[in-house]
């Protein structure tokens, strides 16, 4: 697997591929992500981000039936490999075991 860690929107497009759970495609996700964040990213980046992923051996791809919706093209969609979820994992780990570090600033700016 290539690459050792996840940026911020790699780890997003990776959780929202895990939300869309088998309907990941990159107009769905870029529509997911929107709808979570508020962000609004160009589809040519979510595009770069699932096959950059796909790549790193985080994601698997397939594609899904033609319908005439679609001009008779065929959908790829993404889902999350078993290296990908234990990427997203440590990720959170680390999150977590950093904010528990983090002191809390509310109180002490209270008391200050």
């Amino acid at each position: 697997m290539k690459g050792n860690h996840l940026g911020e929107f790699e780890e997003l497009v990776l959780l929202t591929v895990c939300i869309l759970h088998g309907e990941a495609y990159g107009f769905s996700v870029k529509k997911e992500i929107t709808q979570q964040t508020g962000r609004r990213p160009t589809l040519g980046a979510v595009h770069a981000t699932l096959y950059r992923l796909q790549d790193k051996g985080l994601l698997d791809s397939t594609l899904g039936g033609a319908n005439s919706q679609r001009g008779g093209r065929r959908k790829r969609l993404f889902t999350i490999t078993s290296a990908g979820l234990a990427m997203l994992e440590e990720a959170r780990t680390i999150r977590e075991q950093m904010w528990a570090l983090v002191p809390r600033l509310d109180i002490e700016r209270s008391l200050g």
